[in-house]
C-alpha cells in the first residue's frame, strides 16, 4: 500500500461524519457547495451600484453574483432557459429576472431565495422599474405597457389597475399584423414617479406624465418622423444621455443613433404639448456593416468628458462591434470615438464601480461579455483619459487595455490538479481567517484589488504553513508552475508557488505539467510535463511546522516563492508523462508517457532502471500503474500493474521489467479508459459453492462501462470479470473515496452524476448538477479532482471552479456562509433611492440649445429632482383605473364628431336623470363602438382614426343653463318649471324624442344587417378559395 493510502486513511478517521461499512443513500447527496468564476453560458449581464453587486446571468436559468470583497454566490431557477432581462431593485437586495417564457422572478439576494414569479400574458418586450418605490413598467408586444408592484413582505408581484394603452401613447391604432411594439422604457431620472419614456419599435418617442395620464411630448406629429424614415428601420436599443432627462441616445437596426431633445413641461404652461426632434446623429459607421445597435450606455462625467458607450449586434467578429463616443459641447463640431478592438463578439456591457485603499478611491471598470463566455474588463478612467486627450491634442495618448477575466490562481492555465482533504491541521480561527482572507484573497476581477496603507497591493502571497490547510489543492501549470492552495475555504489562499527547475535555476520551464504525485508526510512532490521531464521536489519540514517556528523561518529566507523547496532532481523519459505512481516507501517510482512507456525511476538517483513499452494498434498512452505484491504460480511477487487508454491490462514483473503474461486483458469492445484502482480485500463470491472470500481486484473504468476484475486471475493474463456495468451514456471522469474504497464516483457528458459501491457496482445515488449539464460545459474543457472523502474540484478551464461535495455534510469548508453574503444589509436603509445626480453640465453647443427653454426643474443648473410623488400618492394613482379595460385600439376608432352613433340605453324610459359631468375622460367616448365600424374592420375596410385626447370631452346631454335651486329640483322630479307648459308638454317632448330615437335605431339595425350579410359572403368566398388551394 503507497503513502498516500496511509494519508487518506488517517485523513478519513478524523473526518466528523466517517463513512459506514455499506453506502446508504440518505448518506449521500451530490451538490454544488461552491462556484467560483465566470458561469458557463452567460449571456446578460446587471449592476447595482449601491451595493456594489454585480450579476450574470445564463442560458439555463443561473445567475451568478459578485459582491464586494470577493464573495459569490450562485442562484439557480426552478426553469432552465435563459433570461431575457436582468434588473436590480437598487440597494434593496432585489434582483429581477424575466426570462423568454415571460415568467417574471424576483430573488432575495440576502436569502438567495425566489421569493416570487409573476406569469405575464404577453410577449414582454421592455422592462424597467422606479427606483423611488416597488413599480415596474412592461412593455409588451401589442405597444401597451403596465404596472405591476412587488410586495415584497408578501412576496408577490401585483398587476395594478393603472396602464398606458397602445393607443393613448403612439397616437394611432395597432392593427391586427402589426408589430409595433414597446421597445425601451425609460423613467425619467429627475422625476421618475412623475414621467416616463416610452419608445416604440416604429420610431415614435412619447413622453408619459404619469399624474395627468397622457402624452405630453413626442415626435410623432409633423414631418420630422417621416423624413428620418425614409428607409426601414426600428429601435433597438436607447439610453438617457444627460442627467436631468431632457436627451437621449436612440440606435436603430440599420446602424443610425440619433441624440434625440426630450423637453419637459413648464410650470407656467402645464397644458403645453411639446415637440421631441432630433438634435444631432452619430457617424460610427455600424450603418455601413449593416449592424444594428444592441446597447447604448451613458457614463456621466460633469459634461466634459461624458462618454457614450455603443455595442452593435452582429454575430461575426468586427472590429467596430464596441466604440466610445465623447459627448460634450464640442460634438456637434468633432466626432472623438474608441474603437475597443476584441477577440471576440459582444453580447453585453456594464460598467461597475468599486471602492480601493483606505480614501476609498472610486474606480468604475467597463465590464465586457464575449459571445463565447469570455468576460473583458477595461479601466474606465483610461478610456475617459484617451478621450479628452485626443481632443485637446496635448499629447499622444495611449490606448486603454483591456484584460480578460481569468481564475485568479496562477499566471497561467492550469494543466492537471491534486486534492487532499482532512490534513493534519491547527486551524485559524474564526477572525484570524476572516481576516487572512481579506488581505491575502486573490480578486477575480482587477477592480478588487486592495491597497493598504503604504500603498502596496494587499492581494500578495499569504505564505501560510502548510499546518494551517485542512484542505489542500496543488495545481499545475502551462508554464510549468506549481501552486499550493488552502482549500479550507472556496475562496483559495496561495500556499507556496514552485517554479524552479533545478537548483540554480529558479525559473519556470514554460512546459506545461501533465501528471502531479504529492506524499504529505513524507513531503515529496514529483511533477512530469509534456517535455518527458520527471522532477522530484523534497520540501522543507519547516512549511508543514507549526506556526511559531514558520515564521521565523520565513522571514530568513530570501527565495521569494521557492521558499519551500530543499532539493530538486530531474530525469527525462520518452513521451509526455500521463501518469506518476511510487512505492509505498517512496524508493521507486513508476512513470506512464504517451507513447507507450512505462520507466522505474530510482527516487534516489535519480536515474531510469528501465523502460517497458507497450504498443497498441488504438492508443499507447499509459493512464496508470499499480504497485503491487501478488501470488504468482504459488510465489508472492512484486509486480506493476498497467493500464492503457484503450482499456487494456498487462502485469509486469517489478525487478525485471519483464510481461508476466503474454495475454493481455481487455473488453470485448474497448473504449478509452479512464480511471483504475486496486480494490484491497474485498469480499468476494467466487467460489463454484458461492462463498465468499476476500480478494484483491482491479477496477478498470471506461467511458463505456465499469469492470471489477480478479487481480490473481488478471497477473496470469487471464480476465476474469466480477462485476461488470455497461453505461447509457459517455462518462468521462471516475474516482473512488472512502478508506477501504466504498464507493465510486462517475460523472457523464449528459450532467449526471452517479453514486455505485464498490464492488458490486450497485447504483446508490442518482443525481445532476445544473452547470455541468450546460451545452457550454465541455468535459474536454475541465479538469477534476477528488479527495477520500468525496468532495471534488472541477476545474473549466480558465473561467470557473466548482466546490462539489458527495455527502450530506458540509464541513468540508470553513466561511461558506460569509463568502457568499453579497448583499452588505448596513447599506440598506441608509441610502436613499431617490435620484439624486451629482454632476452639472454645461448649456453649451448642441447639448445646450435644446435646454435654454426648459425651467420646469426647480433649479435647472443644479440638477435638483422634482417633487417626487410619495409612495402612497404613486399607490393611489397606479391602483386606479386609468382607461377602461375593454378599450381596446386594435378593435376600435375614435368617434365621428358629426356623427353621433346611437345606442339603445340613450332612450329615456323613465324620467331624466343627471348624468356624468364634463370632467369624465375624453377617453370614455371609446366605451360605445359603431357595430358597423366592427364589421369594416373585419372586412379591412375601416380607417384608423387618430386618437384625439386634447378634444372637448363627449357627454350625454346637452349644456344646462343655470337655473334657480327650485327649478333644479322641480326638473329633477319631472315637475314643470319656469318657462314649461306643464306636465302634459313634458311627457309629449319626452314621448317624440324616443320615437326619433326608435328611428335611428331602426335604420342603423337594416344597416347591420346589409353590412352582416356582406360580411357573410365575403366569408364564403375565402372558404371556397381555401379549399380550392387545398385541392391543388
Amino acid at each position: 500500500m503507497s503513502c498516500t493510502k496511509l494519508v487518506e486513511k488517517a485523513s478519513l478517521k478524523k473526518q466528523h461524519a466517517g463513512f459506514s461499512d455499506n453506502l446508504k443513500p440518505e448518506d449521500l447527496h451530490p451538490y454544488l457547495v461552491f462556484h467560483y468564476g465566470i458561469p458557463s453560458g452567460s449571456i446578460l449581464l446587471a449592476y447595482d451600484s449601491i451595493q456594489q453587486i454585480l450579476a450574470i446571468s445564463t442560458k439555463d436559468g443561473q445567475i451568478k453574483l459578485f459582491g464586494k470583497d470577493g464573495s459569490q454566490a450562485l442562484l439557480e431557477s426552478s426553469e432552465t432557459i435563459p433570461s431575457k432581462f436582468l434588473l436590480f431593485i437598487e440597494n434593496q437586495g432585489i434582483l429581477l429576472n424575466v426570462n423568454v417564457k415571460n415568467h417574471i422572478e424576483v430573488w432575495d439576494l440576502d436569502r438567495k431565495f425566489l421569493s416570487a414569479i409573476h406569469h405575464f400574458e404577453r410577449e414582454i418586450i421592455s422592462f424597467a422599474a422606479i427606483r423611488t418605490g416597488p413599480y415596474m413598467y412592461i412593455g409588451d408586444s401589442g405597444g401597451d405597457v403596465s404596472v405591476l408592484r412587488l410586495h415584497q413582505d408578501q412576496c408577490r408581484i401585483e398587476l395594478m389597475k393603472y396602464r398606458i394603452p397602445f393607443s393613448a401613447s403612439h397616437g394611432k391604432i395597432n392593427e391586427v399584423g402589426s408589430d409595433i411594439a414597446a421597445k425601451v422604457i425609460l423613467p425619467q431620472p429627475t422625476a421618475e414617479t412623475k414621467r416616463v419614456l416610452i419608445m416604440y419599435s416604429d420610431g415614435v418617442i412619447t413622453l408619459w406624465s404619469i399624474e395627468e395620464s397622457k402624452v405630453i411630448c413626442t415626435n410623432s406629429s409633423g414631418t420630422t418622423l417621416q423624413s428620418m424614415y425614409q428607409e426601414a428601420k426600428k429601435v433597438t436599443s436607447a439610453c438617457w444621455a444627460c442627467p436631468d432627462g431632457t436627451k437621449v441616445a436612440v440606435g436603430y437596426s440599420n446602424g443610425d443613433i440619433f441624440l434625440w431633445n426630450i423637453p419637459c413641461p413648464s410650470e407656467s404652461k402645464p397644458e403645453q404639448n411639446f415637440q421631441a426632434t432630433p438634435i444631432y446623429k452619430l457617424n460610427l459607421g455600424y450603418k455601413a456593416d449593416k449592424i444594428p445597435i444592441a446597447k447604448l450606455k451613458w457614463a456621466d462625467a460633469d459634461g466634459k468628458s461624458s462618454r457614450l458607450y455603443v455595442l452593435g449586434c452582429s454575430d461575426s467578429h468586427s472590429a467596430n462591434l464596441l466604440q466610445v463616443v465623447l459627448l460634450n459641447e464640442q460634438t456637434e463640431t468633432r466626432t472623438i470615438k474608441l474603437g475597443l478592438h476584441l477577440s471576440e463578439s459582444l453580447i453585453d456591457m456594464e460598467i461597475t464601480t468599486s471602492s480601493i485603499g483606505q480614501d476609498k478611491h472610486r474606480r468604475d471598470s467597463l465590464i465586457l461579455l464575449g459571445r463565447s463566455n469570455n468576460v473583458f474588463t477595461y479601466d474606465d478612467s483610461s478610456i475617459e483619459r484617451y478621450l479628452v486627450q485626443c481632443q485637446t491634442k496635448s499629447s499622444s495618448p495611449s490606448l486603454p487595455k483591456g484584460e480578460t477575466i481569468k481564475l485568479p490562481y496562477g499566471d497561467s492555465t492550469i494543466t492537471v490538479t491534486k486534492f487532499i482533504t482532512s490534513t493534519p491541521c491547527t486551524p485559524f480561527s474564526s477572525d484570524e481567517e476572516f481576516n487572512m482572507v481579506e488581505k491575502y484573497g486573490l480578486p477575480l476581477f482587477p477592480f478588487e484589488k486592495r491597497l493598504v496603507k503604504d500603498g502596496s497591493n494587499s492581494n500578495s502571497t499569504a505564505f501560510v504553513p502548510f499546518s494551517k490547510a485542512a484542505n489542500l489543492f496543488i495545481t499545475g501549470h502551462s508554464s510549468g508552475a506549481v501552486n499550493f492552495w488552502d482549500a479550507s475555504r472556496p475562496l483559495l489562499l496561495l500556499l507556496a508557488s514552485i517554479t524552479q527547475q533545478s537548483d540554480n535555476d529558479t525559473s519556470v520551464s514554460g512546459v506545461p505539467l501533465t501528471a502531479l504525485f504529492f506524499s504529505y508526510e513524507s513531503h515529496i512532490l514529483v511533477s512530469g510535463d509534456q517535455s518527458g521531464t520527471v522532477r522530484i521536489y523534497t520540501l522543507k519540514s519547516e512549511a508543514f511546522a507549526p506556526q511559531t517556528s514558520f515564521l521565523s523561518f520565513q522571514g530568513s529566507t530570501k527565495k521569494g516563492s521557492n521558499h519551500v523547496v530543499r532539493k530538486i532532481k530531474s530525469v527525462k523519459v520518452s513521451g509526455s508523462v500521463l501518469s506518476i505512481n511510487a512505492t509505498e516507501n517512496l524508493k521507486h517510482l513508476a512513470v506512464g508517457s504517451d507513447k507507450g512507456y512505462v520507466s522505474l525511476i530510482d527516487a534516489e538517483g535519480p536515474n531510469i532502471l528501465y523502460q517497458k513499452h507497450f504498443a497498441s494498434e488504438l492508443c499507447t498512452g499509459i493512464i496508470s500503474m499499480h504497485f503491487e505484491t501478488c501470488s504468482f504460480h504459488g510465489f508472492e511477487k512484486n509486480v506493476i500493474i498497467v493500464a492503457t487508454k484503450d482499456s487494456s491490462i498487462s502485469a509486469l514483473d517489478k525487478d525485471t521489467g519483464n510481461s508476466l503474461s503474454s495475454a493481455v486483458v481487455r473488453p470485448n469492445k474497448p473504449s478509452t479508459a479512464l480511471f483504475t484502482r486496486i480494490l484491497d480485500g474485498n469480499d468476494i463470491s467466487l467460489n463454484s459453492d458461492n462463498s465468499v472470500q476476500k480478494q484483491t481486484c482491479l477496477l478498470l473504468c471506461s467511458e463505456k462501462a465499469v469492470y471489477v476484475y480478479s487481480l490473481s486471475h488478471l497477473v496470469q493474463g487471464v480476465k476474469k470479470v466480477v462485476h461488470k456495468k455497461k453505461f447509457t451514456s459517455s462518462c468521462y471522469w471516475a474516482s473512488t473515496f472512502g478508506s477501504p474504497d466504498i464507493g465510486l464516483i462517475l460523472l457523464f457528458s449528459s450532467g449526471k452524476i452517479e453514486i455505485r459501491s464498490l464492488p458490486e457496482l450497485s447504483l446508490v445515488k442518482e443525481s445532476s448538477i445544473r452547470l455541468l449539464t450546460s451545452s457550454t460545459f465541455r468535459p474536454s474543457d475541465i479538469i477534476v479532482s477528488s479527495s477520500n472523502d468525496g468532495e471534488l474540484i472541477i476545474v473549466n478551464a480558465d473561467k470557473e471552479l466548482l466546490f462539489v461535495s458527495t455527502l450530506l455534510h458540509n464541513e468540508a469548508y470553513r466561511l461558506l456562509e460569509t463568502v457568499s453574503q453579497v448583499v452588505n444589509k448596513d447599506l440598506i436603509g441608509d441610502q436613499g433611492l431617490i435620484y439624486s445626480p451629482s454632476t452639472k453640465e454645461k448649456k453649451k453647443g448642441i447639448f445646450s440649445s435644446v435646454m435654454k427653454d426648459n425651467k420646469s426643474i426647480k433649479s435647472r443648473n443644479g440638477l435638483e429632482v422634482e417633487n417626487e410623488l410619495s409612495v402612497e400618492e404613486l399607490s393611489a394613482i397606479f391602483s386606479a383605473v386609468n382607461f377602461p379595460i375593454d378599450c381596446e385600439t386594435s378593435e376600435k376608432s375614435t368617434r365621428n364628431e358629426d356623427d353621433v352613433d346611437l345606442d339603445i340605453d340613450d332612450i329615456d324610459i323613465e324620467d331624466p336623470k343627471e348624468k356624468r359631468g364634463v370632467g369624465y375622460s375624453a377617453m370614455a367616448g371609446l366605451n360605445r363602438l359603431n357595430i358597423s365600424n366592427k364589421f369594416q374592420a373585419i372586412k379591412g375596410k375601416i380607417k384608423n382614426a387618430k386618437v384625439k385626447n386634447d378634444k372637448v370631452p363627449v357627454t350625454d346631454e346637452p349644456h344646462e343653463e343655470k337655473t334657480g335651486a327650485v327649478d333644479q329640483i322641480k326638473k329633477k322630479y319631472g315637475y314643470s318649471t319656469s318657462g314649461e307648459s306643464g306636465v302634459a308638454n313634458t311627457a309629449k317632448a319626452k314621448l317624440s324624442e324616443n320615437l326619433k330615437k326608435l328611428q335611428g335605431i331602426n335604420m342603423k339595425t337594416t344597416e347591420m344587417q346589409d353590412t352582416a350579410r356582406s360580411f357573410s359572403s365575403m366569408a364564403k368566398e375565402v372558404l371556397r378559395y381555401a379549399e380550392k388551394e387545398k385541392g391543388t
